[in-house]
């Protein structure tokens, strides 16, 4: 039975999550603020969080901060509604996913479960199909096995999530890859209106492998299509 712990001072929104899921097969635990939260996780041993913004004694983002400098555990963060600079700031601080307040407890079910797949790691070739075992593409190398990504000769430590989207571009370089792709590939869910979990994801692999190469931008954005990964030729480093 997997873990989770929901961190969130609404006590009947826990109540209710704690319904919804535990005939689901999940073992449901809360904490009611944050200081609360984080000495609970790190005391237990948690599948998932799921971590609301607005907390009484430490605010999510804080929460979120202090967890990633210690552990790993996916997170899972509930919005506002329309609050679209939190649910960007929330994953590039590290969350898996967002869920805006109000929801559907069916919809959190569906996130908590879509994150756990790819933590998971379920067989490869479902997540990401067809690709090869070991791509290059400029200066960048990358090997499926090991999970190791070398730029110019640099390892550079990615995300699961952004691993997957940088696997995908690899193998279609030069092709447009569209963003309803990359999401049921990635993320395992349908591509919702107003939804930037994956503009965010690209934003940070963006950062973390440079914007551009050879003088030319690195992964492109086709205005209301998706995203195309630069070919260029290969670079000096074999490593």
């Amino acid at each position: 039975m997997e873990r989770i712990l929901v961190i969130d001072d609404d006590v009947e929104l826990c109540e209710l999550i704690k319904e919804y899921l535990t005939p689901e097969g999940f073992q449901l635990e809360s904490a009611h603020d944050g200081e609360l939260g984080l000495t609970m996780v790190f005391e237990g041993n948690y599948d998932l969080i799921v971590l609301d913004v607005m907390l009484p004694v430490g605010n999510g983002f804080e929460v979120l901060r202090r967890l990633r400098a210690r552990v790993s555990t996916p997170v899972v963060m509930l919005t506002a509604r329309g609050d679209d600079v939190d649910r960007i700031i929330g994953l590039e601080m590290g969350a898996d996913d967002y869920l805006p307040k109000p929801f559907n407890p069916r919809e959190l079910l569906a996130r908590i479960r879509a994150v756990l797949r790819r933590v998971k790691q379920e067989p490869e070739e479902k997540t990401l199909p067809q690709i090869p075992e070991e791509l290059k593409v400029g200066d960048v190398k990358m090997d499926m096995r090991t999970r190791e990504v070398i730029r110019s000769g640099e390892k550079i430590d990615l995300t699961t999530v952004e691993f997957g989207l940088l696997g995908i571009l690899l193998h279609k370089a030069g092709r447009l890859v569209s963003r309803e792709e990359l999401m049921h590939a990635v993320l395992g869910r349908s591509l919702s209106p107003y939804d930037r979990s994956i503009d965010v994801h690209i934003s940070k692999l963006r950062k973390k492998l440079g914007h551009e190469v050879s003088g030319k931008e690195r992964i492109k954005t086709i205005r209301g299509a998706g995203y195309l990964y630069t070919p260029t030729p290969p670079s000096d480093y074999d490593s």
